[in-house]
């Protein structure tokens, strides 16, 4: 038995769950998030209290899928009751960013500004134009957007310029040696 499948997902007050055979739906303070899950794996409402994530059948297929169901649907309950946040910083000589209403603009030293739209369920706040919050219910959503923006100037490992998540180590290169 999956040691992250087994255990039960507690149901913060506020939080409606709806069943349907395959389909999740989870509704709390922060939004609304639905997905469909796999075969091979049932999810029952205990009490509206707790959510059980069980097998079915004891195939690897479904042995596979037992703790990432369990995961997928805990970060639906706490993505509608917490949300979720990651953190960006720019660092670079006249590299900044700034939220026009549903367009994160960003200065990153090339010779054009970079217009990027932000999805649907996903906010950006910008502080002091180099630290930009990423912020939505979704999980997923919320990491797959900081790397695309991340992902038009990644640090470089000389000076550290570009684009980094706020815990993110960037391995520096020594630079050129002088002349002797």
């Amino acid at each position: 038995m999956s040691r992250i499948g087994k255990l039960p997902i507690e149901i913060p007050s506020g939080v409606k769950i709806t069943l349907d055979d395959l389909l999740v739906k989870v509704e709390g303070p922060k939004g609304t998030l639905s997905r469909t899950m796999v075969e091979g794996i049932s999810i029952l409402l205990d009490d509206n209290k707790q959510i059980l994530v069980s097998r079915t059948a004891d195939d690897p297929k479904s042995r596979s899928y037992h703790g990432l169901t369990r995961s997928l649907v805990n970060n639906m309950v706490v993505g509608v009751t917490k949300g979720f946040e990651t953190i960006l910083d720019i660092t670079g000589v006249g590299y900044r960013a700034e939220v026009k209403g549903d367009v994160l603009t960003l200065a990153l030293g090339y010779s054009h500004p970079i217009n990027f739209p932000l999805p649907a369920g996903i906010s950006i706040e910008v502080e002091k134009m180099t630290k930009v919050f990423v912020r939505g219910a979704d999980k997923e959503l919320v990491g797959q957007t900081a790397a695309k923006i991340r992902s038009f100037r990644p640090p470089e490992p000389y000076k550290g310029k570009g684009i980094k998540y706020s815990d993110e180590k960037i391995l520096r290169k020594a630079g050129k040696t002088g002349k002797k």
